[in-house]
């Protein structure tokens, strides 16, 4: 059975559309009434009441910050708190295309701060210069489509005009992948499409649902909840990053081991480009009909056309859900354990393995609350745990009660074989909801010299441990050689696990005081650290995607063949360059 559902927007009226910027920070992560500060007392608070976290104090933070960075609260920076509307560069469009887009009915903005806001993702340096000086280049206009004709329409006038298109989310990007090009000497629309918001139908009999690529991932499940269904796609940016987004980076989430990553939950896509529009006649579970079309545009980071919408499996809302932790006495038995959960394939929807930084962090927060242990503390000193060296894993089953408590037996079974304790449900939930605020850390890392970033990879089962550790060496490393006068964060985790391998995940952070550039310096570091991952035999990216950031590495990644396959289907789909955001080649 097909039911419609129509969810969201539902007007095609020419109409003023919500800033998002009226909810969301203009100059860093989030939304504007959630923030890490000090407060009189110096203690660390988060604010707003949209997390578990919102309104507690972090007493023991400050001391964290000051052990791991030599940071001082005496020592700020001071962020502009408004944007200086004279800074930005003007916007550049020709009456004619302004005309045809009102005879469209297409609602669009030269406002300023509207295109800076769609001028940028998030990786640190866009955001520094957010807080410190402006883009060279900016969107000239913004334009909301409201369903996929009105996209249709856009590409036709981008063609009739020779316009550059760069389609925008949720805006979350750690790749570059938005940012313009500085020598694009057209017009650059940013085509957002948040008001493509819908769900179309749900068919309960074939658990397919047809949705409108610009919904964002907790709206999205939040819809199919009202119904009874979900996705489970669950990426740490669920709560901003867009369906079409997903798809046009190869996203992966927190519980893929259950619900798969995009590419295994994709049934339909619908795209425009500039040559017409892409989609199979049929939406079945799998074609033997030569290579398959969809694999050109997951991954395509915007470089071939718009992702409009996409029909996607979901599953009837988990019956049951339990949270759980086990702690290990070091990094390699933890790395053990989930390599022998992969092997006999009864992972939970999500496991993930911190290393023994991010448990002392973790500890510092009052989060994990040095895994809550009173008499347990005890009991890992008695074991043999050293507080310095040992590691933990934050789990979460779902499904059928009865068999998620079989499955969550299997795996604490496991653990005790490579020596771990479980350390209960409590602190396996504040990891698992740590993620959705972590991000807002580097908003408070900035006000106080400290800049840092996160990159992951994929590799081999018998690479990681060699991988996590020279990795982290090289930061150290590089820091010493590039003048970075405190000792930097240099931490990691393995976060999803595959028959063949895992994914893995680094922060590193430092103290910058002293520095004339830190940007500069800090990009070679991270640059340092990606040819190091590259020469352990990982990825060039799990999940992030390439963007312009990564894409110098992309013919060694895939071979100059590959590159040049990528070429072909670029400059058949769009011999204009109408999507001319420059990521990928």
């Amino acid at each position: 059975m097909i039911t419609p559902v129509i969810m969201g927007l539902q007007s095609h009226l020419y109409v003023f559309l919500p800033l998002r910027q009226e909810l969301l920070k203009w100059n860093g992560w989030g939304y504007n009434d959630s923030k890490f500060i000090f407060n009189k007392k110096g203690q660390a608070e988060f604010t707003g009441k949209r997390y578990r976290l919102g309104g507690m104090v972090l007493p023991t933070f400050k001391e964290w910050m000051e052990k791991t960075f030599g940071a001082s609260l005496d020592h700020k920076t001071t962020s502009r708190a408004t944007l200086n509307v004279n800074d930005v560069p003007p916007s550049i469009v020709k009456e004619e295309f302004l005309q045809d887009l009102r005879a469209a009915k297409i609602s669009y903005s030269q406002d300023a701060e509207d295109r800076v806001f769609r001028a940028h993702g998030h990786c640190l340096h866009e955001i520094f210069i957010l807080r410190e000086g402006m883009f060279k280049r900016v969107p000239d206009i913004v334009v909301w489509p409201v369903c996929h004709e009105d996209v249709v329409k856009i590409v036709e006038l981008a063609c009739k005009h020779n316009l550059c298109i760069i389609p925008f989310g949720g805006g979350t990007s750690v790749s570059s992948a938005l940012e313009c090009p500085e020598e694009e000497k057209r017009t650059i629309v940013s085509l957002d499409t948040s008001q493509m918001n819908r769900i179309l139908w749900i068919d309960e009999k074939n658990l397919t649902a047809c949705v409108e690529a610009g919904i964002v991932g907790q709206d999205l499940e939040n819809q199919l909840a009202e119904s009874g269904f979900c996705t489970g796609h669950e990426p740490d940016s669920m709560e901003f990053s867009s369906l079409g987004g997903w798809v046009a980076t190869r996203a992966s989430g927190m519980k893929k081991t259950i619900y798969g990553n995009i590419e295994d939950m994709v049934i339909h896509i619908k795209m425009v480009t500039p040559r017409g529009i892409v989609e199979k006649n049929c939406q079945v579970p799998r074609m033997s009909t030569g290579p398959d079309i969809h694999h050109f545009i997951m991954g395509s980071e915007g470089t071939l056309g718009v992702v409009t919408e996409v029909t996607i499996k979901i599953r009837p809302v988990p019956e049951y859900q339990k949270y759980g932790s086990v702690v290990f006495p070091n990094f390699e038995r933890g790395v053990a354990c989930l390599r022998e959960v992969a092997k006999q394939r009864c992972a939970p929807a999500s496991i993930r393995l911190v290393d023994n930084a991010q448990f002392q962090f973790g500890k510092y927060v009052d989060l994990l609350r040095q895994i809550s242990l009173s008499k347990g503390f005890n009991l890992l000193l008695f074991k043999g745990f050293d507080p310095n060296i040992l590691c933990v894993a934050t789990l979460l089953f779902e499904g059928d009660r009865e068999k998620v408590l079989q499955h969550e037996k299997q795996v604490y079974d496991i653990a005790t074989k490579f020596g771990g304790l479980a350390a209960g449900e409590d602190n396996g939930q504040r990891g698992y909801m740590l993620t959705f605020v972590i991000a807002y850390l580097r908003d408070l890392g900035l006000d106080y010299y400290v800049i840092g970033e996160s990159f992951e990879t994929s590799v081999p089962w018998d690479r990681v441990l060699d991988l996590c550790r020279n990795v982290k060496e090289r930061i150290v490393r590089e820091c010493k050689e590039k003048g970075v006068q405190f000792a930097p964060l240099s931490t990691c985790r393995v976060t999803q696990t595959y028959d063949a391998g895992a994914c893995v995940y680094f922060y590193f952070a430092f103290n910058y005081r002293g520095i004339s550039d830190p940007i500069h310096v800090y990009e070679q570091i991270e640059r340092a650290a990606r040819e190091e991952i590259l020469a352990n035999g990982g990825s060039l990216s799990h999940h992030h995607g390439v963007g312009k950031l990564r894409k110098r590495w992309m013919k060694e990644s895939i071979s100059d063949v590959g590159l040049g396959m990528l070429r072909s289907v670029k400059e058949y789909v769009d011999p204009n360059n109408i999507f001319g955001n420059k990521n990928l080649l």
